[in-house]
C-alpha cells in the first residue's frame, strides 16, 4: 500500500485518501470516534492509546478540525454500515439468551 504525506506532520494518507496516523494502522476518524463518543481530551487518548504519540495525536485533531465536513461524513458512512450489519447478522446464541432473560434489549 502506497502513502502520501500531507501537510500535517505525523498524517498521511493511502492510496484510497484515508488518513492514518504515522507508524501506527489507526485511522484518524478513529482517533476522533473515541474523542468524540467518550470526550476524550488529548491527554486521555494518549493513555489510551499509548502507543501514539501526543504530538502525532494533536496532529490528527488538526487534521480533523481542518477537513471536519469530509471526516464526519465518512464516520456517518461507517455507522450506517454498521447499522446495516447488524441488521442483516442473525442473533448470536448468547445475545438471544440474555434476551430471553430479558437482560439484554
Amino acid at each position: 500500500m502506497t502513502q502520501a504525506t500531507t501537510e500535517y506532520k505525523h498524517i498521511l494518507l493511502d492510496d484510497k485518501g484515508v488518513a492514518t496516523i504515522e507508524g501506527t494502522t489507526m485511522k484518524v476518524v478513529e482517533l476522533v470516534t473515541s474523542h468524540i463518543t467518550y470526550g476524550w481530551s488529548p491527554e486521555e487518548l494518549h493513555f489510551q492509546y499509548p502507543h501514539i504519540s501526543l504530538g502525532k495525536i494533536y496532529s490528527a485533531l488538526a487534521y480533523y478540525w481542518d477537513c471536519r465536513e469530509s471526516l464526519d461524513e465518512e464516520m456517518e458512512r461507517r455507522f450506517e454500515t454498521v447499522d446495516r450489519l447488524k441488521q442483516q447478522a442473525s442473533p448470536s446464541p448468547i445475545a438471544q439468551r440474555l434476551k430471553d432473560r430479558g437482560l439484554m434489549a
